[in-house]
């Protein structure tokens, strides 16, 4: 039987399925500064989102952090000891100075806000299958798997938020992960290599961190990038496979992580896609699920540059333009398709007795 959680509780059908915290954001003495990371986009995607009017603060989802209780559903508790240690928190964020900080110092300014993310994720799960789709501003901590973590990963949010899914909400029991960071998702991959209810595409560039061979092998559909792949080809990539992905397997749920770090100059990444086509891939995604009926759930993974935190809010903005997500549609249950049939079916019955 799954343990008590805070994670999954019901949401006033008036929210968003968006969901943030501002203790997602990692501010310590200048600490952040020294990875190639914006420790704080998180809160300015949520900033944006309101200069635009999408969203305000009440109707945006609260993030909880994610308890020990809750992460032991995937993690070893061996693999959270070791995060008592600062220099193995200061290897796998690769923030060297972190080193020297007491460990309750990097427990509350570094891991507790990668806890709340890794909460958020679990939360955005439920909210998906619940709503048709949910968009975590943060999470996406692909390099983490149940006993290691890595890339600035230190919990693995998308296998725990696959595995309470499946634990606790009935009719959720195949998942397909589509990842597009630009770097291999090596993390859930080792979580999932054994698991034929997980299916997983990932899109990387194949000459980049983590170059996991053993990883590969959990990958169902495996599209390697070349260094500074641009936007045609990148983009007809992404449509061949996603829905070739969708058409062999459908899952009840979508798990999308939708890192950033494609970007044209960014550090990391090595790719050569604009803003616009960040925007164009995230809608190629929802438009492939949304039109299957199959509930998808956004997080937004790696993005090392500053303008990363105005792409991802553009393509939430592009998404709702475009009807892909919608908090009315999501409520009314619409996204239902078994309340759609009803809904048809009395009005066909309705249409029949005025004809009469």
């Amino acid at each position: 039987r799954p343990h008590r959680t805070e994670l999954y509780q019901d949401v006033p059908s008036t929210c968003w399925p968006i969901v943030y915290s501002p203790d997602y954001n990692i501010t310590f003495m200048g600490l952040e500064k020294l990875h190639p990371f914006d420790a704080g986009k998180w809160g300015k995607v949520i900033d944006f989102l309101k200069e635009e009017k999408l969203v305000v603060d009440d109707l945006i989802v609260q993030a909880r952090e994610a308890t020990e209780d809750d992460l032991l559903v995937v993690h070893t508790r061996r693999y959270l000891n070791k995060l008592k240690w600062s220099f193995v928190v200061a290897t796998i964020t690769e923030i060297p100075p972190v080193l020297f900080l007491p460990n309750f110092l990097v427990q509350r300014k570094v891991l507790k806000p990668l806890r709340t993310q890794t909460g958020g994720t679990i939360m955005a799960g439920k909210l998906a299958v619940d709503r048709g789709w949910a968009i975590n501003v943060g999470g996406g901590f692909h390099h983490c798997s149940s006993d290691k973590g890595g890339g600035f990963c230190a919990y693995a949010d998308i296998t725990l938020a696959i595995k309470f899914l499946f634990e606790r909400v009935q009719g959720v029991s195949k998942a397909t992960i589509i990842d597009l960071d630009a770097h291999q998702g090596n993390g859930h991959e080792r979580d999932f290599m054994d698991d034929n209810r997980v299916y997983i595409m990932d899109a990387y560039n194949r000459y980049i961190y983590p170059g996991d061979g053993f990883a590969k092998r959990a990958i169902k559909r495996k599209v390697e990038l070349e260094w500074g792949t641009e936007d045609t080809e990148y983009l007809q990539k992404v449509q061949t496979h996603v829905e070739g992905a969708l058409n062999e397997l459908k899952p009840d749920i979508v798990v999308y992580n939708a890192g950033t770090d494609i970007l044209d100059g960014d550090p990391l990444g090595g790719l050569a896609i604009s803003p616009q086509g960040i925007v164009k891939r995230d809608e190629v995604v929802f438009k492939a699920a949304r039109s299957r009926r199959i509930p998808i759930l956004m997080v937004t993974s790696g993005g090392y540059q500053k303008r990363t935190a105005r792409i991802i809010a553009d393509s939430i903005l592009n998404l709702h333009n475009l009807g892909l997500i919608d908090k009315e549609l999501a409520t009314s249950g619409a996204v239902n398709p078994k309340v759609e049939q009803m809904l048809r079916n009395s009005i066909a019955d309705l249409t029949n007795l005025s004809l009469q």
